[in-house]
């Protein structure tokens, strides 16, 4: 049961007709029980292990409250932590580690839904709680719903405990404003999903899988392509998460903010993903020293928060390889900075002009993207070959030539996804200058509303996916 499923729509219409005839009161707990049945009846597998590690993390959290200052508080929030990410260190790396490093043969793994994102959850909750930030919660229920919350569950974002739980327990009265955001979320999250990161998947696919016949310029369109495709597929999912959240009164925070309009791989790492960034920096580079320990510290911590980062998206070397790419990045970066500084002035060139912001993005979007051919790929010395083949095959004539049409799409469709590409530039431009599309649209009229809600519905079934025949592709971070 997917999120762009008609099933999972079926589900969550009646959920939220028995959520708004509970009483307030116990709203939450109309809540927790649609959770437990949309994890049962979407993902069977592996209940159990999600099961253990609610109960251990609850009790865990209670007994590291109790004991204050006392010397074993620190020892057990280790061990609990340890306990708590090892389930997902086996499931998501054991086969590497088996295979790869000690040449055993690989183990069927059981998987449960969410285990990257609720293990995240969880560590962040027990953190909060050794460093005082938060209290414990005494209901096990109540933690039990904040960890199997059904809106993002499968696929984030993360959330920390102090910003979600007091939503999730109070109960909300129906808010005709609040419903139509959420709706409209939902509507840009198919748009996103149907109408560009579904299209551009088409020919990232035709050049990913055969990467001996498509080289130089196709594998930079395959690679710009996929980095609009994630993009895309990654808002499409966070969008439709805070919208169905948002249906019942309860926000979501943003995951995304524009990241490729950024002017440095740092400042993209603040607007990607931002739950997962911040939650590498909060708990993990800031505990490791951050960067106040002087420059070679500093640079360590970048690379073994990225080296984590990494292993977290996948096994194997080029997920590992990605982030330390990455890190590499940031490295180069804060060490050129005094030389970009006396470069700028040489050339007279104000770093907040306009052309000085151009160039850095479209640098920072070049290096990123290479980054993502090598994670795309089916491993890590393909990556680097296909990389490679973009600077040495000068195969530039596929652009003025029918090539890219034997890709896939036809030229109706390449049409239609550079429309879409364009609106999505359009509503983050507006996005950026502070007047989002979402709010104007919130003040019009009720009819106009609606009636331009449904207009987008019936503009996304026949231009989008459906409409020309595709198959739908599952969301992919469902597979992280």
């Amino acid at each position: 049961m997917t999120y762009t499923s008609i099933a999972f729509y079926v589900f969550l219409a009646a959920v939220l007709l028995f959520y708004y005839l509970s009483p307030v009161s116990m709203r939450w707990a109309m809540l927790l029980a649609a959770s437990a049945e949309f994890y049962w009846v979407a993902y069977r597998t592996g209940w159990w292990i999600l099961l253990g590690q609610v109960m251990l993390t609850y009790a865990a959290g209670l007994y590291i409250q109790r004991m204050g200052q006392a010397g074993g508080k620190k020892a057990l929030f280790a061990v609990s932590v340890l306990f708590c990410v090892f389930p997902w260190l086996c499931i998501k790396n054991g086969n590497f580690i088996l295979g790869s490093i000690l040449h055993q043969p690989s183990v069927a793994w059981v998987v449960p839904l969410g285990i990257s994102f609720y293990t995240l959850q969880m560590v962040s909750y027990l953190a909060d709680i050794y460093m005082g930030k938060i209290q414990a919660q005494r209901n096990l229920a109540k933690y039990a719903l904040y960890i199997l919350y059904f809106p993002q569950i499968v696929q984030g974002p993360i959330p920390r405990y102090g910003e979600l739980a007091g939503q999730l327990y109070e109960g909300h009265l129906f808010d005709e404003q609040a419903f139509s955001q959420g709706f409209l979320q939902i509507v840009w999250g198919f748009f996103l999903k149907f109408m560009i990161a579904d299209k551009a998947a088409v020919v990232v696919n035709c050049v990913f899988s055969h990467p001996g016949q498509y080289t130089g310029c196709y594998v930079l369109v395959a690679g710009v392509l996929y980095s609009i495709e994630l993009y895309a597929d990654f808002m499409a999912c966070t969008k439709i998460c805070k919208g169905v959240s948002g249906l019942f009164g309860i926000r979501l925070a943003e995951n995304f903010m524009r990241p490729y309009a950024a002017v440095s791989i740092r400042d993209f790492w603040r607007r990607w993903h931002m739950s997962l960034s911040g939650w590498l920096r909060d708990y993990l580079y800031i505990p490791l020293g951050g960067g106040r320990n002087g420059r070679a510290r500093k640079y360590l911590n970048l690379v073994i928060t990225f080296a984590a980062s990494g292993i977290w998206h996948g096994s194997g070397y080029k997920f590992l390889f990605w982030g330390l790419l990455h890190a590499a990045y940031q490295i180069a970066g804060d060490a050129t900075f005094q030389i970009k500084q006396r470069l700028y002035r040489f050339l007279q060139l104000p770093e907040q002009s306009a052309v000085c912001r151009m160039v850095r993005r479209a640098g920072v979007c070049f290096w990123v993207m290479l980054a993502w051919v090598i994670f795309r790929a089916d491993s890590l010395a393909v990556g680097l070959q296909m990389v490679k083949s973009i600077f040495l095959v000068p195969n530039v004539w596929i652009f003025f030539d029918d090539s890219l049409l034997a890709l896939g799409l036809g030229w109706k469709e390449w049409y239609v996804l550079s429309a879409s590409i364009g609106i999505l530039l359009y509503v983050g431009y507006r996005q950026e200058k502070g007047a989002p599309l979402g709010k104007s649209m919130m003040q019009m009229p009720f009819y106009i509303r609606w009636g331009a809600t449904i207009a987008a519905i019936l503009g996304i079934m026949v231009f989008g996916t459906y409409g020309f025949g595709f198959d739908a592709q599952d969301f992919i971070y469902r597979g992280f």
